[in-house]
């Protein structure tokens, strides 16, 4: 990995204007580690330029910054970095794009942390992919200070942001030692914890048609063999609600404190026939990365996604209800 490190010193030292690719599903790890980026990029005297080939979901937006990640793909850079996927599959509107062949005729550096990845993005790229990381936000920290890079007072919120998102607040059983030295040290360089989970908090209050709508999930949701709790969203309901808030948080945490649940996963069905599936995992059942690669995903032990472009719904509920409890015996 250290000369992977230097290599992509290297890269950026010779790089002028630098794109950073989220995925199409960007979440809280993905926007603030390249909110994070962009500020150490920008400090190091380069152009960084913010790229995500969807509109940033409504919840991510009490992150500041986040109006400044561009759908379009800029004509002129030198290098790109991506962050948080090291699946081609999650960028599927730059295959679409016309600017696919220009982004990897370029050095690209990958920054990734997920543990079932297929690592299949084309071109000469460097790859950088540390399971042992929590977050991609704690990878791009431990690799700024290793390579002395400026982290200023508002990177470190970015980083922490990144790390209490994907550990679940510091609850999941990846969370180790190495991660509180780290949050120490971000608390050191001058960042408040509660004041990062108030600005959260105030920003994803629901209003009160998301709190009814909240109800209706719930009373929706099967429990199947009294431990994988799934639910159904249409395409209908989609276009209503997700502008106001992402139905899968908004109930997934309440599915995994219900007694007995061990996996909580949400569908969501398009009338083109595509389907993704967001799948959450409580400690003692960490199989989520393995269901989401059977299903062409990917992700964390407790914290992973997939999608199927063309399928029936009910066939792929009944898929995923069998393989989760095939696991779950399993595991």
């Amino acid at each position: 990995m250290d000369n992977k490190i230097q290599d992509t010193k290297k890269i950026v030292e010779e790089s002028n204007v630098i794109l950073i690719i989220q995925a199409d599903n960007p979440d809280a790890d993905s926007l603030a580690s390249a909110l994070a980026l962009e500020q150490i990029i920008g400090d190091l005297g380069k152009e960084p330029i913010m790229y995500c080939g969807i509109d940033m979901p409504a919840y991510l937006k009490y992150l500041a910054g986040w109006d400044r990640v561009d759908k379009l793909i800029p004509t002129n850079f030198d290098a790109s970095i991506i962050v948080d996927t090291s699946a081609y599959s999650l960028l599927e509107q730059i295959q679409k794009s016309a600017s696919q062949s220009w982004i990897f005729s370029k050095p690209i550096i990958i920054l990734d942390h997920h543990s079932e990845s297929t690592e299949d993005i084309p071109g000469d790229n460097i790859t950088i992919n540390d399971p042992s990381k929590v977050s991609t936000g704690d990878l791009i920290y431990q690799i700024a200070k290793t390579l002395d890079w400026p982290i200023s007072t508002f990177t470190s919120e970015l980083i922490m942001t990144s790390i209490l998102a994907d550990s679940m607040g510091l609850a999941t059983e990846n969370t180790g030692p190495e991660t509180y030295r780290t949050m120490a040290e971000l608390v050191e360089r001058g960042v408040s914890r509660p004041k990062l989970e108030e600005e959260r908090r105030a920003y994803n209050k629901m209003p009160e048609v998301i709190m009814r709508y909240k109800g209706q999930l719930l009373e929706r949701t099967e429990i199947i063999d009294q431990s994988v709790a799934i639910v159904v969203i249409p395409q209908d309901e989609i276009n209503e609600y997700s502008p106001l808030y992402n139905p899968a948080p908004l109930i997934q945490q309440d599915h995994l404190q219900t007694e007995g649940v061990r996996i909580s996963i949400v569908l969501k069905s398009y009338d083109s026939g595509r389907i993704t599936g967001a799948i959450r995992c409580n400690n003692n059942s960490p199989i989520a990365s393995k269901l989401a690669k059977q299903l062409g995903g990917g992700g964390h032990a407790y914290a992973a996604g997939f999608k199927v472009e063309s399928g029936i719904i009910n066939d792929v509920r009944a898929e995923v209800i069998q393989s989760s409890l095939a696991l779950l015996k399993e595991y």
